[in-house]
Formats: structure tokens, C-alpha cells, sequence
């Protein structure tokens, strides 16, 4: 655990405390998967769909619980939902959901229907800013257990936000990790630019494409 998390994870617990919590399980790092986690994939979405954990849920209009083959041997996770997103309660519909559609299609020679698309949080932030830490840490546990249920054998953190989260490396810049080949578990994990900065910087599609053929080597 870097020094940032630490720090993070500390201030969460103090405003934990401020609200009457005395007690918490064993914190374990964003890549740690439990083996005990039980039910079907519907039980958990029915989970999520009720889930006002955290402040940002009061004013959703759908969550995004994530979408595709539950059996998926490659998982895609972004950030978080967008307006689309949140009026329509399916993840990467906009214009940044249209280019990775054509990225797993195009490039990849899959069918969108052939993976699973996730985020790291299920309810739109305000304005479309980056979750916080305390957001990320309500919804996290939730994206494990999809994880753990489809148990991917590629995962493609979409960026900075889903890699930082997902790996606990807060420091590390998405331009410098990008794609590496990282341990997730039992899966391997390919960090690569977000498909919304692809739309403000087009030239660094190059690099997504050079990603994705590595991506497209594993499976």
C-alpha cells in the first residue's frame, strides 16, 4: 500500500469514526478478490440497484450496475457513468462508448455482447468529476464481486481513475503504465487510455491500437 493510500484510507476511517463506526473488517487492497463471496449475479445487481451507501446515489437516475457475457474471458472497467449513461443506466453508450465499441469490434474482432463493460463506482458523480475515494470505497466491493463471478482472464483498466483503483498505485501516470502487462488475481491486467481522452487526443489512438493487439494476443 503506497503512502497516499495509507493517508487516504486513514482520513476515510476517521469519517467513519465521526459517524458513530467503531469496527471494520480487515481492509484488503482494490486487487484482492474475496473467495467467499456468494449469490447470483442477479442478487447483486438487486443489491446494487438499492445501494445509497454513499452521497452521489441520492441523485442518480439509474445506476449502472455494468452490462455483457457474464462469462466474459475479457472485462473492460472505466471510471464511472457519464448523462448518457445515467439516463439510459447502461455503461459507455455516449460518444466515448461508441469508439470502444468500434475499438472491440474493429481491433479486437469481437462482438460488444462478447465482453463485460463495468465501471470502478455505478452512479454518476456531479458534473462528471473524478469519485473521490470515499465514493470508490462504497461501490469498490461491489465490482469485485463481479470480478470474482465472471472471472475474466483480461482485464483492460480504462484509464488513469480504473487503473489507480483498481492496482492501489496512486502515483504511477497513466502515459507511463500504459500498456504493461500487470498480476490481477488469476487475470492479467492492461492498463490503456480512457476512450474520452481518445476524443479530445486522437493521435494517442495509436497507442490504444498497440494495446489492444496485445490484449488480443492473450485471449
Amino acid at each position: 500500500m503506497t503512502t497516499i493510500e495509507k493517508a487516504r484510507l486513514l482520513k476515510l476511517l476517521y469519517q467513519y469514526r465521526c459517524c458513530g463506526f467503531e469496527y471494520f473488517k480487515e481492509y484488503k487492497p482494490a486487487n484482492v478478490v474475496s473467495k467467499n463471496s456468494s449469490g447470483s449475479f442477479e442478487e447483486l445487481n438487486d443489491k446494487v440497484q438499492s445501494c445509497h451507501i454513499c452521497t452521489i446515489s441520492k441523485n442518480r437516475k439509474n445506476v449502472v450496475f455494468g452490462e455483457g457475457d457474464k462469462n466474459a474471458s475479457l472485462m473492460f472497467i472505466g471510471e464511472g457513468p457519464g448523462a448518457n449513461e445515467d439516463e439510459s443506466g447502461r455503461p459507455f453508450v455516449g460518444k466515448a462508448g461508441m469508439l470502444l465499441t468500434k475499438i472491440i469490434e474493429n481491433v479486437l474482432g469481437l462482438k460488444r455482447e462478447d465482453v463485460y463493460i463495468a465501471n470502478i463506482i455505478k452512479c454518476r458523480p456531479p458534473n462528471n468529476r473524478v469519485p473521490t475515494m470515499e465514493e470508490v470505497s462504497a461501490c469498490k466491493p461491489y465490482l469485485l464481486e463481479q470480478i470474482n463471478s465472471i472471472k475474466p482472464k483480461i482485464i483492460v483498466a480504462l484509464g488513469s481513475t480504473s487503473y489507480h483503483h483498481l492496482m492501489g498505485e496512486y502515483d504511477m501516470p497513466i502515459s507511463r503504465i500504459r500498456g504493461e502487462i500487470l498480476e490481477f488475481g488469476t487475470a492479467k491486467l492492461i492498463p490503456t487510455y480512457h476512450p474520452s481522452f481518445l476524443l479530445r487526443n486522437p493521435s494517442a489512438k495509436k497507442d490504444v491500437f498497440a494495446d489492444m493487439l496485445k490484449v488480443k494476443k492473450l485471449l
